[in-house]
């Protein structure tokens, strides 16, 4: 899709050296550096389990993959949530955040490794963990979603976190196919420690404050830990950034307008508008409209480019040593957030084959004249009515409670198992639609109006009065929730000796129970009684949804030392995994994993590993209930398509921004005929943590996962591309009308998709060294993606192929070739007081499909780059750091695909340069 010129390649490259080689003092150890230390010798190994495996004691660099987070890279970074933090690494793709109304966060923040899920339209390939236990899914964005919330971990408790970026199914079981992300949260702590943060950005808005305390006391052989958590975020306004002011597609034809526009039968041929300054109460005070002046981009004026919210949460967690050998656990967690996202207000358009009619003698047909038919229409921006706004209250509680410990029989066995039971619960309230109802009976006749009570005859031609606004205004209220229910059981010891070690087994079983429900507002899905081929109201509808499945899982796991001290190989293990999941609703499955690492002596190690992924649908993508939405997306048939396959019936003159608000209509719902996805993953790589310099080490791994029977939708911009191009059978999924061309209906169906292959790179280096003046940590990571390919099956029995690396194919979905990171972090000594950091975040170039004007679709690279400084109070037991995220306020590039808020808002940052200031206090 698209070439690259060797001039551009050129351009990138050298682009993508300058970043990396400004930062190189480096090679990971720093923040969201990857750590590769030295492995350690055998004794210290023994009660350590890492991310990617249940065997206590394994190298961790053998293992896998693994980037990890440390409370350095957090302090450095000054997150006001963990999705902060990870989405900033260079393996994770488009993930939901808090920018924007324009997409379909609602104040959720997920995580989307390797770009495999979880974002709109897209399943949930990441496993999320917190202490190696599943966290519950999310809510509260129109019903419920099939992946983790970030938000709902508290930041301010985390102690590490790790990443692998490899498939782990046959270890962790579903959701594991991109990777996982295991959370470790503080244990054993004594004393009080806090933080509390403000920041702002430098336009003045964007305004954050946040606050943590934790208080750990020891109780007898046990610990109890208390924390409570506080984040409060105001909103970022479309209308105060250069880029989201206004739209960067014009409309060709007079959009909507807060004044009106009018197509009225028997009066005028054209549509007329209100001349600015009258009040609408006379024939006089209208004109026939005309572009530009009566143009304005009504769909970003006032709306949210970051939504404000509010979270705040506490944890309970309280350990104790039972015996010697046996030691328990229980926590609880609660958090409440309220987020909510600004729109523009309704913009109405409805017209006589609707059921619209206006008699001669309604109270302000200021025409007398009677309007009803096709072709009386009415365009208002309703104002009057007020800002839409979506607002989202959601509870999240959880309780855990586990034992571990050791038997001594037959050799030493390490058990642990626990139970853990957890629920979100959401409202989802939608203020400011319109009722139809309500609005045509307000239009229509005086008698049928005066006989309705509560009915107000409506000003449509001028002012809108309160009560006239209250009687066609709707607001809705939804609720949903889902829970999640499990129990685990995990075993492991040494089973024998061979000459080069201890053959280490592990083996566990598990039950899961996954349920959710979605009830939507009533009246919202109510049929209307007066008008046709409309809803009840303006508020987006959807059916019912609720579902439940459970899991039970088996597992066994064998690492087994080979050869060890000999000529040319310090070190040969290999691993496996085995795992066997029956499905409530698909029955039984199998998946595998196999692994090899190798040490040609101390220093460096070659890892190779293939792994078997499983992922059945969700309930969400079986169950979901259908529901009519609007698309954001480029029809390529505007102007008549300029001969394009699919575009021969649509007339020179068709425009989408004729029509309402330029966005695309369509309906999206579950498929209960969906079949599982598997996939496959291989890698191999190497890690070199040279001894002659201590504090140095080097990573690269390369990957290629393929995703069989992918689950996911295309989305409307996909579809409406693949008609316009093949035509025919492509376009059986969206409705036109045959005598204007608009898009009337875009059906975005969850189907199995023939496949996704992805295959890419990894580079991480670091060193950290002490100077004799500080203490340097460095880092720098970068990921190249060399293929991201959908293979979608389309209605004639062909596949098309769509090929995504290094493009941005739909609004809020860019894959850059190259993304990376670096870092520098300094300390005065080890009692020094002062501190210092630097960090640089880099995302590569990519192009708009489709190709457009702006820019000629390209979408340049941009560096974003943030200091910090601190002092630590010794005295005081207080640190000050003092922050300047994006320190040269870089703006999001342009992209068309993105119209009309016009950057992806999910892969780049709106605010602009951010200072901020953190209080850290200990006792």
């Amino acid at each position: 899709m698209g070439s690259t010129t060797v001039g551009s390649r050129i351009r990138q490259a050298v682009g993508l050296g300058l970043f990396m080689s400004t930062s190189l003092l480096a090679l990971s150890g720093g923040a969201y550096a990857q750590q590769a230390a030295k492995a350690p010798a055998d004794d210290e190994l023994q009660e350590i389990v890492i991310t990617g495996t249940h065997i206590k004691g394994q190298d961790a660099q053998a293992v896998g993959n693994i980037q990890s987070l440390t409370v350095d890279d957090i302090q450095q970074a000054a997150p006001l949530s963990v999705g902060d933090l990870l989405q900033a690494l260079p393996s994770v793709g488009v993930s939901l955040n808090s920018n924007g109304t324009q997409g379909t966060s609602f104040g959720v923040s997920s995580i989307n490794l390797r770009y495999l899920g979880s974002a709109e339209g897209s399943g949930n390939r990441t496993l999320v963990l917190v202490d190696g236990h599943r966290w519950v899914n999310a809510v509260g964005g129109r019903g419920f979603r099939d992946f983790v919330d970030l938000n709902t971990i508290p930041v301010g408790l985390v102690e590490n976190m790790e990443v692998l970026k490899d498939g782990a199914s046959a270890i962790y079981g579903a959701d594991a196919i991109a990777g996982v992300v295991n959370i470790h949260l503080k244990s054993d702590f004594e004393g009080v420690r806090g933080n509390f943060q403000s920041g702002i950005s430098s336009n003045g808005d964007g305004r954050s404050l946040a606050g943590d305390v934790t208080i750990g006391h020891k109780l007898g052989r046990g610990n109890l830990l208390f924390s409570a958590d506080i984040v409060d975020e105001l909103p970022i306004l479309t209308a105060d950034r250069d880029l989201t002011r206004t739209a960067l597609t014009a409309p060709t034809s007079p959009p909507i307008s807060p004044r009106g526009l009018y197509n009225l039968p028997g009066v005028s041929s054209s549509t007329l508008t209100r001349i600015a300054g009258t009040d609408g109460s006379a024939t006089g005070d209208f004109r026939t409209a005309a572009l530009p002046g009566d143009y304005f981009n009504t769909l970003v004026q006032g709306k949210d480019a970051v939504g404000p919210s509010t979270r705040y949460g506490t944890f309970l967690r309280y350990t104790t040593d039972i015996t010697d050998d046996i030691s328990g656990h229980v926590e609880f967690l609660y958090n409440h957030r309220r987020s909510s996202q600004l729109y523009s207000p309704y913009l109405l358009d409805v017209n006589g084959s609707q059921g619209f009619a206006m008699p001669a003698d309604q109270a302000y047909n200021i025409f007398g004249k009677a309007f009803s038919g096709s072709s009386f229409r009415l365009r208002r921006y309703m104002e009057e009515i007020g800002d839409r706004q979506n607002v989202q209250e959601v509870n999240t509680w959880r309780a855990d409670a586990g034992l571990e410990g050791k038997v001594h029989l037959w050799g030493d066995w390490n058990w642990d198992a626990f139970v853990s039971y957890s629920k979100n619960e959401a409202t989802f309230d939608a203020s400011n639609n319109v009722n139809y109802d309500h609005l045509a009976l307000a239009l229509g006749s005086p008698t049928r109006c005066a006989a309705t009570a509560g009915c107000v005859p409506l000003n449509i031609f001028g002012k809108i009065t309160p009560a006239m606004a209250n009687y066609i205004r709707y607001n809705a209220h939804d609720e949903d929730g889902v829970s999640q229910t499990s129990a685990e059981f995990n075993l492991s010891r040494s089973l024998f000796t061979l000459p080069a070690g201890d053959v280490m087994a592990a083996a566990g079983a598990s039950y899961r129970r996954e349920y959710g429900y979605d009830t939507p507002d009533a009246v919202v899905n109510a049929t209307p009684v007066y008008v046709t081929g409309l809803t009840e109201t303006s508020a987006a509808t959807r059916n019912p949804t609720s579902g439940s499945y459970n899991t039970k899982e088996g597992y066994v796991e064998v690492d087994v030392p080979l050869l060890r001290d000999l000529p040319a190989i310090y070190k040969l293990d290999v691993d496996g995994a085995l795992r066997y999941s029956d499905y409530s609703t698909y029955g039984g499955n199998t998946t595998k994993k196999a692994g090899v690492a190798y040490r040609p002596v101390a220093d460096l190690l070659f890892r190779g590993s293939y792994s078997e992924g499983f992922r059945a649908p969700s309930i969400l993508e079986l169950d979901q209930g259908g529901r009519n939405t609007q698309f954001q997306a480029i029809d390529p048939c505007n102007g008549g398509g300029k001969g394009l396959a699919g575009c021969a019936s649509v007339p020179t003159s068709y425009s989408q921004y004729n029509y309402g608000n330029g966005l695309i209509n369509g309906s999206t719902g579950g498929n209960p005929n969906l079949k599982p996805e598997t996939s496959r993953t291989d890698s191999v790589g190497a890690a070199f943590t040279p001894g002659w310099l201590k504090g140095a080490s080097a990573t690269v791994d390369y990957f290629a996962i393929e995703v069989d029977n992918a689950i996911s939708s295309e989305t409307a911009q996909q579809i409406l591309t693949s008609c316009a191009n093949l035509g025919g059978s492509a376009c059986s999924l969206m409705q036109r009308d045959p005598t204007t061309g608009q898009v009337v209906n875009v059906l975005q169906a969850v189907t199995n998709f023939s496949k996704i292959k992805e295959k890419g790179l990894d580079v991480s280096l670091g060193y950290t060294f002490d100077s004799g003046f500080g203490l340097f940590t460095t880092g720098v990571n970068a990921s190249r993606l060399f293929q991201f390919d959908n293979y979608i099956p389309q209605p004639d029995g062909t596949i098309l192929r769509q090929e995504l690396a290094g493009h941005s194919d739909q609004p809020r979905a860019t894959y850059p070739y190259w993304k990376g990171q670096a870092s520098i972090r300094w300390n005065q000594d080890d009692d020094g007081p002062w501190g210092a950091g630097w960090k640089a975040r880099y995302i590569g170039t990519s192009r708009d499909i489709p190709n457009n004007t702006v820019n000629g679709g390209h979408i340049p690279a941009i560096v974003y780059q943030d200091v910090q400084v601190s002092y630590d109070f010794r005295d005081l037991l207080t640190k000050v750091t003092l922050g300047v995220d994006n320190i040269f306020n870089v703006q999001p590039p342009a992209s068309a695909a993105n119209n009309p808020i016009n950057f992806d808002m999910y892969t780049y940052d709106v605010r602009g340069t951010y200072m901020y200031m953190r209080l850290s206090f200990r006792m």
